[in-house]
Order: C-alpha cells, then sequence, then structure tokens
C-alpha cells in the first residue's frame, strides 16, 4: 500500500469519514555545501520523491487533533490555538505546534482540524523528516485558513520553529528546499538573499542516498556547539581583520591564511570548511551547468574530506560507508548530507551502474557493521504542495 492509501484509509478508519485535503512535504537531499546554511551561505539542495503527507478534515472547534502514524503505533496530540505550549514528550508534536504557533504570530488563523501523518522518510537519517513535517503541516493548515503564504514565508516560519519551539538552531536551507524544491534540478540557495537559482543536473547520472542507521537528534549533537564555535570564528576574525564580519561567507580564503596563526585551531579548521564548502558549491554549479558530472563528483568528494578533517562532522558508520561507495564501478562521488555524525550519505552514480551500486553497498556495509542500512535512488521531486484528491 503506497503512503497516499495509507493515510487516507487510517483517517478512515480513525476518524470514519474519509478526509476533506492532503498535504505533501518532501525530504531534501543537500548535494553539496553542509554547514553553510546558518553562515548565511550557499547551499545546493534537492527535494526528493520521500516524504510526508498529511491527511486532514476541518472539526467544528479550534482544536487540532493529529496522530503521528508511524511513532510508536501511533501518537496523538490534540492542543488548541489560543494555547500552544511545550510538548513535553513528543518531538514530532512540538513540530507541528511550532509551526501552528508562528503561524498565529503572523495573522494566520486555520480552522481547528483531525489530522493524521504519515512518512516514507527514514527518521534520523539526514533527510530532513523533521522540516518536511515542519512544512507539511505549514501547507495543511494554510489550507484551512483564509490568509496565503509564499513559499519562501513557509521555510521562514518553519525555520522559527525548529529553531526556537523545538530548539535546534537549524539553518534555513531544509525548509526551504521542502518547501521551494524543483523537479529534476536543484536549487543553488543564497542563505542570506534567502533567493534561488535551479540548477539542472549533470545528465547520466543518478543519486543515490544511503542510510547508515545511525540515527542521531540534532539537539542533543554537536550541531549547537559547531554553531557556536562558527559565531566565536566570526567575532575573532572581525578583530583580526579590524572591518566588519556579519558571518563566514564575508571571508576569503586568503583573509582566513592570513591572520589563521593567530586563530585558536579548532576554530580555524570550523571557518576553513565554511569557506571553502561555499566555494565548491559555486563551483559544482558551473560543473553542471557544462554537464561535467566528474568534476561534480569530485567536487562531492573534497566536501566530505573537509566536512570529516575540518568541521568534524563524519562518523565511523558513515566513514565506512563513504569507503565502500568509492570502491563502487561507476560511482563518482560521495559525501554525507545533512548535518553528519550519523544518518546518510549521498552519491553520484553513472546510470549504467546503479543496481549493482545499490546492492554491493548494502551487502558490503552489512557484513562491516552487522547494521541493516537502506540504499535507495533518489529523484528530484517538486516542493511542497497540496495532493489532488479524485
Amino acid at each position: 500500500m503506497s503512503s497516499l492509501d495509507t493515510v487516507r484509509s487510517e483517517f478512515q478508519r480513525i476518524h470514519s469519514t474519509l478526509p476533506e485535503k492532503i498535504a505533501r512535504g518532501p525530504g531534501r537531499v543537500n548535494l553539496i555545501g553542509e554547514h553553510t546554511d546558518y553562515n548565511d551561505g550557499f547551499v545546493m539542495p534537492i527535494a526528493i520523491d520521500r516524504e510526508v503527507l498529511i491527511a486532514a478534515r476541518a472539526r467544528d472547534d479550534q482544536k487540532f487533533c493529529i496522530t503521528a502514524l508511524d511513532v510508536q503505533g501511533g501518537q496523538t496530540d490534540i492542543f488548541e490555538l489560543a494555547d500552544i505550549p511545550h510538548h513535553p514528550d513528543y518531538r514530532w508534536a512540538n513540530d507541528v505546534r511550532g509551526v501552528a504557533y508562528y503561524l498565529t504570530q503572523r495573522g494566520v488563523r486555520p480552522k481547528g482540524i483531525d489530522a493524521v501523518i504519515t512518512s516514507n522518510l527514514p527518521a534520523g537519517a539526514g533527510l530532513s523528516s523533521s522540516a518536511a513535517l515542519e512544512v507539511c503541516t505549514a501547507t495543511i493548515l494554510l489550507a484551512f485558513a483564509p490568509q496565503k503564504l509564499n513559499g519562501v514565508e513557509i521555510a521562514q516560519i518553519c525555520q522559527l520553529a525548529e529553531n526556537h519551539f523545538v530548539g535546534v538552531k537549524s539553518g534555513i536551507m531544509d525548509q526551504y528546499a521542502s518547501a521551494l524544491g524543483q523537479a529534476n534540478a536543484a536549487i543553488k540557495i543564497d542563505c542570506r538573499a534567502l533567493t534561488y537559482e535551479t540548477v539542472k543536473l549533470p545528465r547520466g547520472v543518478t543519486i543515490i542516498v544511503a542510510d547508515t542507521n545511525m540515527k542521531r537528534q540534532l539537539a542533543g549533537s554537536d550541531y549547537n556547539t559547531r554553531r557556536m564555535e562558527c559565531e566565536n570564528a566570526v567575532a575573532l576574525l572581525a578583530q583580526l581583520l579590524d572591518r566588519r564580519v556579519d558571518a563566514l561567507r564575508d571571508v576569503s580564503l586568503k583573509e582566513l591564511k592570513s591572520v589563521a596563526k593567530h586563530l585558536p585551531v579548532t576554530l580555524l579548521k570550523r571557518a576553513r570548511h565554511v569557506i571553502t564548502e561555499n566555494e565548491r558549491v559555486h563551483r559544482a554549479a558551473r560543473a553542471a551547468k557544462r554537464n561535467d558530472a566528474v568534476k561534480f563528483g569530485a567536487l562531492m568528494a573534497q566536501s566530505q574530506t573537509s566536512l570529516r578533517d575540518d568541521y568534524e562532522a563524519s562518523s565511523p558508520e558513515l566513514d565506512i560507508m563513504i569507503e565502500i561507495a568509492e570502491r563502487q564501478t561507476g560511482c563518482l562521488g560521495s559525501r554525507l548530507t545533512g548535518a553528519g555524525w550519523g544518518g546518510a550519505t549521498v552519491n553520484l552514480v553513472r546510470d549504467a551502474n546503479v543496481d549493482s551500486f545499490v546492492e554491493q553497498v548494502a551487502r558490503e556495509y552489512r557484513t562491516r557493521t552487522e547494521i541493516e542500512p537502506w540504499v535507495s535512488a533518489v529523484r528530484a521531486s517538486q516542493g511542497a504542495g497540496m495532493i489532488e484528491l479524485a
């Protein structure tokens, strides 16, 4: 049964009627540009053909009754728009509540709804299941409200929910990609200007995600520590360069090298990753426009080296997965995707070698780690929206 069939049938089972509306919010895979978004830099994600779905029907009151099918056999959260406290137990419920809260701060007043959530995104894999849930929540709530918001506004509201309600100081890339992704293309996002350009991907290659099945929780990982280190590096670089520096994006590699001896080693490494990663995003976009898949893949590999050595965001399982991938025929590049410290890798593989790559990587990783991975090709898909019901 497809996810769409599941969410419709489960809604009918729980509420004894069919849903009025169904929204989708896709996950994302970031091809290159990791940990640059919260440094006002550049990223190049795709929205993927795996997603969160929310089926809903309006209620006669202002209550929101929302059931998550995929969490411990199903969990239900009930709250009212006039009073949205932090949920003490359910992480997913705070994604939903946070979006509802910040929508009200923007003057959006949705009707109360009964809703059911399901997803075919592996949680904790670095495919932005949380951002997909947030964007899908905003989409379905706006469908039951007279007010309308555009994709950038939705992404901003969902980022506020993630940062201040859930407590993860994420950048805007995940929500932006889920809201504004393009079919059959990546989007190169300027995370300061909140603008993007469409980048057609090189022909003859497929994007494959390989989940290590080592889950991570961003709020409990080194993610917030890295953000603080970047902020500390910005403050110190402003002093050393004797000029205004708002983010690491504002510093060139030449400038960084000129003051490197005055920086603590840890801050130097963090800054070097972000500065060189921004340049790799620009170079990857140019390579894609030239249809140069080999160069694009090489830049992905360079990104992984920087993430592992300078940003220290890899993990033993990610390193094993990437080592296995790089030995496979047709693999042009492999790197972690998402924050790291677990989760998934993204791989650029020639079309002719996709089946063997999927089979071999899964088999060898299973043998090396005794962990069952999830390895699958993904396609660039359209961003969040409503599903037309028959």
